[in-house]
């Protein structure tokens, strides 16, 4: 009873304000005591600081990243910037899954092949001019068997012309943070010096494909397919051989994909996927010496990855209670976790028995937005913050109006009378 009667003192102190009389100073000192500041910066996916010595490797650039946390687990020469060859085409699928996730493209879209396209030397399929396929068949063929025809296509389809194409690669590669890359083509056939990436840049841009797009996997995980070819020469069936033999290669953890690379100017690289355990890791390697190296190198890099990390994701996040709003047309809002925190331990860490703490606000002040960040859900381990992962509202509520506080002010009265004629 005392506190509905609080409640409707509430709403006319609330009132007051709004017909200019406002608070006095030891009303405001209260209000503004009921929101402690929260914790500065957060992160959906905090990792272990530093990174491991790692196994001695040919390749002069190579970066082992988590895919989860983007932490980077090993690297040597890593902005070191070179040309990537075919692991071009990585953020050339990036694009063309951009496009089918908008609704630009389907799968089922037929592709007629120009005469440009045809023309593309290097690693193909063989496309003739005119011939139709699909979206779905082209990816394959650029997937599994890096053919340069089938890019060429698939970029003249989204964006009308390669040079368009290229330019919103560079565009897609500026977002993500790879600033040491610079695209020339799109599908890494060109001789151009100014074609170039790093071993970290080929490690985002691969996470940035797996992570958003994982049916990249049904694709990168086929050793051998078929396409028809449908020309005026008739119908032939041509064969398909994935390029990345790490997917035959006997090993100690699940090969995932995703792209191979050679030119006499980039010399052999290779984009490795991996899963084991539900770890996932990303092995980049540039400029190896011979296509063995770079395979050697690439499991050498992985097998060193799963010997030493531990992830930790929290599969079972604390339910979350409803949040007051002060001064609201609403008193309270729901609240949602703006992500699923993982964390990279580096050193054997002991998992189980991690702390989580919830950080919020006795009360938040209206108007809240929806997705406004109100509290933190912080993760320990012993006396180490591993990291936290922000406590969003989950709705709209607009700050009170005149009629607003007088309803709330007439329920508040009417429960009073009510529970009094008790």
């Amino acid at each position: 009873m005392r506190r509905i009667i609080r409640k409707g003192l509430a709403w006319l102190a609330a009132l007051a304000v709004l017909w200019g009389t406002g608070l006095s100073s030891e009303a405001a000192a209260r209000v503004e005591g009921m929101q402690p500041a929260l914790p500065a910066g957060s992160s959906v996916a905090r990792a272990a600081a530093g990174t491991l010595s790692g196994p001695e490797i040919l390749s002069p650039s190579a970066v082992l990243m988590e895919a989860s946390t983007g932490q980077v687990i090993y690297e040597k020469g890593a902005d070191e910037q070179r040309s990537p060859a075919s692991i071009t085409k990585i953020m050339t699928l990036i694009l063309i899954f951009d496009a089918l996730e908008s609704g630009r493209i389907h799968m089922t879209d037929q592709v007629t092949t120009s005469a440009y396209a045809k023309s593309m030397g290097g690693s193909q399929v063989f496309l003739e001019e005119g011939e139709v396929q699909t979206v779905e068949t082209l990816i394959k063929c650029i997937v599994i068997a890096s053919g340069n025809d089938a890019s060429v296509a698939m970029a003249e389809y989204i964006a009308g012309d390669e040079k368009t194409f290229v330019e919103m690669m560079n565009q897609r590669a500026e977002g993500l943070g790879m600033t040491g890359t610079h695209f020339e083509d799109c599908c890494g056939l060109t001789e151009s010096p100014a074609h170039l990436t790093t071993a970290r840049d080929i490690a985002v841009m691969s996470r940035e494909l797996i992570n958003r797009y994982p049916q990249i996997h049904n694709y990168s995980t086929v050793w051998m397919d078929t396409i028809t070819h449908v020309t005026n020469q008739g119908t032939k069936e041509f064969g398909l051989s994935n390029t990345n033999k790490l997917l035959k290669m006997a090993t100690n953890f699940t090969v995932t994909g995703l792209k191979t690379g050679s030119t006499s100017a980039a010399k052999y690289c290779l984009s490795a996927t991996a899963e084991k355990d539900g770890v996932r890791l990303i092995a980049a390697v540039m400029a190896a010496p011979d296509y063995k190296a770079r395979f050697n190198d690439a499991a050498a890099l992985l097998n060193y990855g799963y010997a030493n990390c531990r992830l930790y994701q929290d599969t079972e996040q604390p339910q979350l209670p409803a949040m007051p709003v002060d001064n609201g047309a609403e008193d309270q809002t729901g609240l949602r976790y703006g992500g699923i925190f993982s964390y990279l331990g580096l050193n054997g860490e002991d998992f189980s028995t991690v702390e989580k703490r919830l950080v919020l606000p006795d009360a938040v002040e209206a108007p809240v937005e929806d997705g406004q960040k109100v509290g933190t859900l912080e993760y320990w381990l012993g006396e180490t913050r591993l990291g936290e992962i922000p406590i969003l509202a989950d709705g709209n509520v607009r700050k009170a109006g005149f009629l607003d506080c007088l309803k709330k002010m007439a329920a508040a009265f009417e429960l009073t009378a009510s529970g009094d004629g008790r």
